[in-house]
């Protein structure tokens, strides 16, 4: 905890090697300027049960409620957190207060066989991902390819991928290439059409609101990066506005450009039948209302009914368990 001399930050992070990365990242950054750390490693729900999709477990907080309540007890400083994890909605009295620059955004597919073709109908390949979104839009894109949930830190699903229980495995670049796999790659799926989940690449600071201010100012002035946080405004808005999580197949890309930012959204059936996706350009300035006006322009485009459907169906699939 921080002493009276405000010597040490505690950084509360998942115990996985990429959330080691991304907490180890993140005090590198805040030791360049002169302020020392300490990483806590914390046990989250969602690391705890890996034999679940995230969808039945639930999906707001599933990686971030054990962490968020050391936040709280003031056991821990700040929290680091993959963007993409973070849930819309943040309980009464947190933050993120800062975004690290991105990563590279899009979707890539790791395997051992190098002549992987995706577009082969007649190849019977069997994808492994437990992503809503993955699967709904490889169904959409590929619906001729096979899905099988897989669960567990990025070890360990590869060591589940080369003993056979897939072909090939759909992550976010920004984890393969962080824990060094990028060799695996056999495919990269573009941005502009399988577009990635919101915040993406990015890695995230949350903070409780019994943080010192001077505090937080020196945490942005550290790890900030300006264009990053101006889209990943616009994406989570969106997502709020769809009231969604990890358990709906929703996608968000904001891109900056000067003072505008372009945000590219939508949504897709969970059988991927129905693809919806929506572009507006704005001020960077209100992010945020872009990110909740595309928000509505989905809902009101046939989102309200693929967003009810799916909670209906999620819904009697936990019943039914």
């Amino acid at each position: 905890m921080l002493n009276n001399k405000g010597l040490t930050i505690k950084i509360g992070s998942r115990k996985s090697k990429l959330a080691l990365w991304q907490s180890g990242t993140v005090a590198a950054m805040l030791n360049k300027k002169g302020l020392a750390t300490e990483i806590v490693n914390i046990e989250t729900l969602g690391d705890k049960i890996l034999n679940t999709p995230i969808a039945k477990i639930g999906s707001k907080g599933v990686f971030t409620e054990e962490i968020e309540t050391m936040l709280k007890n003031g056991e821990v400083d700040i929290a680091v957190h993959s963007a993409k994890d973070m849930p819309s909605s943040l309980p009464v009295g947190f933050s993120l207060i800062a975004f690290t620059k991105r990563e590279k955004v899009n979707d890539v597919l790791v395997s051992y066989d190098y002549c992987l073709d995706l577009d082969s109908k007649d190849a019977q390949i069997c994808i492994g991902t437990s992503s809503v979104r993955r699967v709904s839009m490889l169904r959409h894109f590929y619906p001729h390819i096979k899905t099988v949930n897989m669960r567990g830190n990025l070890q360990t699903r590869i060591n589940k991928m080369k003993s056979g229980a897939c072909d090939a495995l759909i992550l976010a670049y920004a984890g393969v290439k962080r824990m060094n796999y990028d060799h695996l790659i056999v495919h990269r799926f573009p941005e502009t059409e399988f577009v990635p989940p919101v915040g993406q690449g990015s890695i995230a600071v949350e903070a409780y609101k019994s943080i010192d201010k001077n505090l937080i100012r020196k945490i942005r002035a550290s790890v900030n990066h300006v264009s990053t946080e101006s889209a990943l405004l616009a994406e989570r808005a969106y997502l709020k506005e769809l009231q969604g999580g990890c358990s709906i197949p929703a996608f968000a890309l904001g891109e900056s450009f000067g003072g505008m930012i372009r945000l590219t959204g939508g949504l897709v059936s969970l059988n991927g039948d129905i693809f919806l996706k929506e572009t507006l350009i704005g001020e960077k300035k209100i992010a945020s209302e872009i990110g909740k006006k595309l928000g509505k322009k989905i809902l009101e485009a046939g989102g309200k009914k693929i967003l009810k459907e799916i909670r209906y169906a999620q819904a009697n699939t936990v019943n039914n368990n």
